[in-house]
């Protein structure tokens, strides 16, 4: 059963709304339990709690959804306390998409995809879903991609059994070439994460986005995610890229990107994504 945690009972006491009226279950998320708390003076707030969370988790997802928090960008919601075993934000209270959801969140992508680095990575390390995602900084996209994206989910299917040699030798294929894929591209604030589930909206209808796995690399890699578990609309990619241009071809790389990701599933979730992964490493290898 949820409870409020005692910071949060603390933190909301200090601010007059000690008396807690409801704490709702929302659903969507199958990593931690989320609520939606309202307290008696009015407050409304997101909680989200895990007694047994992965060691800095909540830590990392309030860093992330700090360094989102870019002006044109889409919205995220604001972080207020964040604790071991729970993460307390502003409730955005989701309404119906409004008017021309897609063409806004387009260019505020684009806008958010403007936020340069000269350097790969991030200040620190994160997590893809449960999984740890391995940051540090790197110079070369190719490499941050081969050696913090893609070797260290390879590696863990292989200890797992998940990979058989046929496999590995595919993936040892793939990683000596990447360069032969893969264009020339800056690095960027990224959401990490932009599967469907983490698009939601704000109060008026506006786009947002929650959940995030944040680090600076390629716009294609986060733009691929959008094609993974169904498929953005193209009025979405026309105001994209009115604000921020794509290289050519830059559809035809999305499975490779999403390589990463189907890896992380199977990781995860076991060998219903083999498959996939399988279908991925056949195209490129």
């Amino acid at each position: 059963m949820v409870s409020v945690p005692t910071e949060v009972q603390a933190w909301l006491a200090e601010r007059g709304e000690s008396e807690v009226l409801s704490l709702d279950p929302v659903g969507g998320g199958c990593i931690h339990w989320a609520s939606r708390l309202r307290t008696a003076a009015g407050g409304s707030y997101f909680l989200k709690t895990n007694p047994a969370p992965a060691e800095g988790i909540f830590y990392a997802e309030a860093t992330g959804l700090k360094a989102l928090q870019v002006t044109g960008g889409p919205a995220v919601p604001v972080v207020l306390l964040v604790g071991e075993m729970f993460l307390l934000l502003a409730d955005l209270q989701p309404a119906p998409r409004r008017e021309g959801f897609w063409e806004i969140y387009g260019r505020q992508l684009a806008h958010l995809h403007l936020q340069g680095s000269p350097r790969f990575g991030f200040q620190e390390d994160n997590f893809i879903g449960s999984n740890l995602q391995l940051n540090g900084w790197m110079e070369n996209g190719l490499d941050f991609f081969r050696e913090k994206r893609l070797a260290p989910q390879i590696r863990w299917a292989k200890d797992q059994g998940l990979l058989r040699s046929a496999d590995l030798q595919l993936c040892e294929a793939l990683l000596s070439r990447l360069g032969e894929i893969l264009p020339d591209q800056p690095a960027v604030l990224l959401h990490g994460d932009l599967w469907s589930g983490n698009l939601i909206t704000d109060s008026k209808g506006n786009p947002a986005l929650i959940d995030p796995a944040v680090y600076y690399g390629w716009a294609e890699a986060d733009l691929a995610m959008t094609d993974l578990f169904g498929r953005y609309p193209d009025l979405f990619y026309a105001a994209y890229t009115e604000v921020n241009s794509l290289q050519s071809g830059f559809r035809e790389r999305y499975s490779l990107y999403n390589l990463y990701h189907l890896l992380n599933h199977l990781n995860l979730f076991g060998r219903s994504y083999l498959p996939s992964v399988r279908e991925t490493l056949a195209k490129y290898a």
